[in-house]
């Protein structure tokens, strides 16, 4: 179950990145869409609908652009290549209207991501391995996963991203916290407020 989820997660980031033809913005929305169907196949997600975990999670979500915005000023001075990386990040949305990317990854990609990467395999390997050691395996292979991207930024950023949420999931355990945050972190840096 845990290492199915693992191999589907890598033929969807393989298929995402590594596919040349079609809409990258497709080819995510389908790939999130079918790891997250696949654990909620194995599980219900635990969700509670309540108003203290969103408001958590947009707090948290304004914290990682923080991080990342800090981030972005400071990498051309420990990655000579970072702006064009970071350009390269953002040039995988051209051509396509800022707000069908903005729903996209407020209703879909944030939600589903959540769903499968912390709710389901950080759960599962906290669970077989432990609190600390699930964690961050769970982080490994969120940030490897986006190796098929050949983009040493974007590998790093998700690394700082996975390591953030699956932090706060180790510490709320609230899964409506992380998908307020991932969801809208990412609709603000990809469709409102870019930090490049």
């Amino acid at each position: 179950m845990i290492w199915g989820a693992v191999l589907l997660a890598l033929a969807c980031w393989a298929f995402t990145f590594g596919w040349p033809g079609g809409n990258f913005w497709v080819k995510i929305g389908l790939s999130v869409i079918s790891v997250a169907s696949y654990s909620l196949i194995w599980q219900k997600p635990q969700i509670s609908w309540r108003i203290r975990p969103f408001f958590l999670g947009a707090l948290s979500a304004a914290v990682l652009y923080l991080i990342f915005f800090l981030g972005n000023a400071l990498a051309p001075y420990l990655f000579s290549g970072s702006p064009i990386q970071v350009g390269q990040i953002y040039a995988l949305g051209e051509g396509t209207s800022k707000i069908p990317i903005f729903l996209l990854l407020l209703f879909i990609t944030g939600p589903g991501e959540e769903i499968f990467w912390r709710g389901f395999l950080q759960s599962h390997l906290m669970e077989k391995w432990g609190n600390i050691p699930g964690c961050l395996v769970a982080t490994l292979i969120y940030g490897g996963v986006h190796i098929f991207s050949g983009n040493l930024i974007l590998i790093l950023a998700a690394l700082i991203a996975g390591a953030f949420w699956g932090l706060l999931y180790l510490w709320k355990r609230d899964l409506l916290i992380q998908i307020a945050s991932h969801s809208l972190w990412s609709a603000v840096i990809f469709a409102v407020a870019p930090v490049m």
